[in-house]
C-alpha cells in the first residue's frame, strides 16, 4: 500500500465533477486500499478520490475511533434527506480550518461496494455529515463554499500563504 498526496484548497483540481466508475479491478481495489491508508495516516474520518486527484466516483469514510467501520462508496447517491443539523467540519484538504456547516441530520445513500455490488445506507450523525461532506468533493464542493464570500477570500489567502511557505521549505 501507499500514502496519496492529497490536494489542499485551493488548488483548482479539487473543482473537478468526478466521474462513474464503470470498471471493478485489482488496481481498484488497490487505490481503494491506498486511499484508506492515507486518510487513517492523515488523520481522518472520510477522503473522496478527488481529493487525491483521481477525478472518479469514489469515498472512502470510517468515523469509528478503532477504525473498525470503514465503508467504500462507489457512484454514490444521496436518495433521502431529513432535518437539519449545524456541525463543526475540518477537511484534509483545508488543514487547520474548522467551520460551522448545516447539513441534513439523517440520509440513505445508494452505491457501489468495493465489488461493484450494490447496496443501500441509512445514515445520521456524524457518518451522514461526513456522506454529504464527501459526496460534495465528488462534485468539485468544498465545505469552505458554505461560509461567507469574505471568510472564503480570508481562507484562501491563509491556506496561498502556507502553501508559499512550505514551498520555500
Amino acid at each position: 500500500m501507499a500514502l496519496l498526496d492529497i490536494l489542499t484548497f485551493p488548488d483548482p483540481r479539487l473543482r473537478t465533477k468526478a466521474k462513474p466508475i464503470n470498471e471493478f479491478t485489482d488496481e481498484l481495489n488497490t487505490f481503494i486500499d491506498d486511499m484508506f491508508e492515507t486518510m487513517y495516516d492523515a488523520p481522518g474520518i472520510g477522503l473522496a478520490a478527488t481529493q487525491v486527484n483521481f477525478h472518479k466516483q469514489l469515498v472512502v469514510i470510517d468515523v469509528s475511533e478503532d477504525k473498525s467501520e470503514p465503508y467504500c462508496f462507489i457512484n454514490p447517491e444521496i436518495t433521502h434527506k431529513e432535518g437539519a443539523e449545524v456541525c463543526q467540519e475540518g477537511c484534509l484538504s483545508v488543514p487547520e480550518f474548522f467551520a460551522d456547516v448545516t447539513r441534513a441530520e439523517n440520509i440513505t445513500v445508494k452505491a457501489l461496494d468495493r465489488n461493484g455490488k450494490a447496496f443501500e445506507l441509512e445514515a445520521d450523525g456524524l457518518l451522514a455529515v461526513c456522506i454529504q461532506h464527501e459526496l460534495d468533493h465528488l462534485n468539485g464542493k468544498l465545505f469552505v463554499d458554505y461560509l461567507s464570500p469574505l471568510k472564503q477570500q480570508r481562507l484562501r489567502k491563509k491556506m496561498e500563504k502556507l502553501a508559499k511557505q512550505k514551498a520555500s521549505a
